[in-house]
């Protein structure tokens, strides 16, 4: 299995106005988008080129927005990098870029 290409810990996963996890994961590895609980169990996956990611207009910095096949997640990651070596979820921007990198969509 290959490194994965983007990870975050520490990731607030909603659908709607549900939360489903304050402590998930969210991975790229293998050309899949996986959202995971913090006990690793999956709560949705798709192929990267399927997911789009954004960010909500009229919302913090922290948050992004993922589609994955038609389904709609609310992610909270961090609104800034968090410095080497101290714990904390990257920033959404980061996020959002290794989804277009991910799926050749940006350099």
């Amino acid at each position: 299995m290959a490194e994965p290409e983007f990870t975050a810990r520490g990731v607030r996963i909603g659908k709607r106005l549900r939360s489903l996890t304050r402590a998930g994961q969210v991975r790229i590895s293998d050309g899949r988008l996986e959202l995971l609980t913090s006990y690793g169990t999956e709560i949705d996956s798709a192929p990267v080129q399927a997911v789009r990611a954004s960010r909500p207009w009229f919302a913090p910095e922290d948050r992004a927005l993922a589609d994955l096949g038609g389904k709609r997640y609310l992610l909270t990651l961090g609104e800034h990098d968090p410095a080497p070596g101290e714990p904390g979820p990257p920033a959404a921007r980061r996020f959002i870029e290794a989804v277009r990198r991910a799926s050749g969509r940006g350099d």
